[in-house]
C-alpha cells in the first residue's frame, strides 16, 4: 500500500517518483541507516535496499565491489532486517529489498517474508528469477502482504505484454540490456518500449539501470512514473565511506530538484 501511495502522491502533484538504491551494510549498518535517511530527507519516495550477494549477476562493477565490501564487513540478512526495523521508527517511506533468489531460499522463504512483514518491507525485486518462475515465491509474498516486483527489459519482446499485465507494486523497466552501472548514452528505442508497457500495465512504471545524474533522470522521467538511481549513489558511498551521508543527501536533492523542474 505504501508503494501505491508514494506514486499516487507524486502523480497528484504532477511530479515523478524518485527511487534510490543502496547496498546494505557497506561501511556498516549505521552508515547505511544514515544514508537511507539522507535519501528520504532529500526527497526519495521509495528506497531499494540492496542485499549484498557473492555473485550479483545483474550488477556492474560498482555494486559488485560494494557488495563484496559489505559481506567482508560481516553484513547478514538478519542484521539488515534489524536495521530496517530500527529505520521504521524514523520513516514511513516504502522500502523494497533487491536481492537474489538463493538468499531467500537459504534464509527460508516463509521466514524471510514473515520478517519482511514484521519489519516493514513493502516489496522485493529478484532480478535472477524469470517471470515464468515467479510462483516460486509469489504465494508466500502475497500471504505476507509483500509485492513481488517484476522487471521488464527491451529484450523481453513478446513477453513485455504478459509481464506488464501481471505486475504488482510497480513495474521495473530496465533501460538497456546489460548490468547495472552509470551510462553516458542509451541505445534503446524508449518510445516503442514504453508504448507496449503503457498499453498493458495497470500499475506505475519506473525506469532504472544506468541513470547517472540529474539531467538523465529528468530526461528519462518523460517516459514513465518514476526513475531509479543506484550505481551513482553507491559510487558516492564507496568514495566517502562513513562521511557519505551529506554527499548522498546533496546528490539525491539534485535528482529531486531536476525531476521537479
Amino acid at each position: 500500500m505504501r508503494i501505491k501511495e508514494a506514486f499516487e502522491k507524486r502523480k497528484k502533484n504532477g511530479q515523478k517518483a524518485l527511487i534510490t538504491y543502496i547496498v546494505s551494510g557497506d561501511f556498516g549498518y549505521e552508515t547505511t541507516k544514515k544514508n537511507i535517511m539522507s535519501m528520504v530527507n532529500a526527497g526519495a519516495d521509495i528506497v531499494e535496499i540492496g542485499i549484498p550477494f557473492s555473485d550479483p549477476i545483474a550488477e556492474g562493477i560498482v555494486i559488485q565491489e560494494a557488495s563484496q565490501h559489505s559481506l567482508e564487513g560481516g553484513t547478514t540478512l538478519a542484521g539488515i532486517f534489524k536495521m530496517v526495523k530500527e529505520l521504521r521508527n524514523e520513516t514511513d517511506t516504502p522500502f523494497v529489498m533487491m536481492m537474489y533468489l538463493n538468499t531467500i531460499y537459504r534464509f527460508g522463504t516463509e521466514r524471510f517474508f514473515d520478517l519482511c512483514n514484521e519489519c516493514g518491507i513493502d516489496g522485493v525485486i529478484v532480478p535472477d528469477m524469470p517471470f515464468e518462475e515467479k510462483d516460486e515465491i509469489q504465494g508466500t509474498a502475497t500471504a505476507h502482504g509483500v509485492d513481488n516486483i517484476s522487471l521488464v527489459t527491451p529484450a523481453s519482446h513478446d513477453r513485455i505484454e504478459s509481464i506488464a499485465k501481471d505486475a504488482e507494486g510497480f513495474l521495473y523497466c530496465v533501460s538497456s540490456i546489460g548490468v547495472t552501472g552509470t551510462r553516458n548514452e542509451f541505445s534503446t528505442d524508449f518510445d516503442a518500449f514504453f508504448d507496449v508497457i503503457k498499453k498493458n500495465a495497470d500499475i506505475p512504471c519506473a525506469v532504472g539501470f544506468g541513470i547517472s545524474g540529474p539531467e538523465q533522470a529528468k530526461k528519462m522521467s518523460q517516459y514513465c512514473d518514476g526513475v531509479i538511481v543506484g550505481s551513482a549513489i553507491v559510487k558516492i558511498i564507496s568514495e566517502y565511506g562513513e562521511d557519505s551521508p551529506k554527499k548522498v543527501y546533496e546528490f539525491t536533492k539534485s535528482l529531486r530538484d531536476a525531476l521537479d523542474e
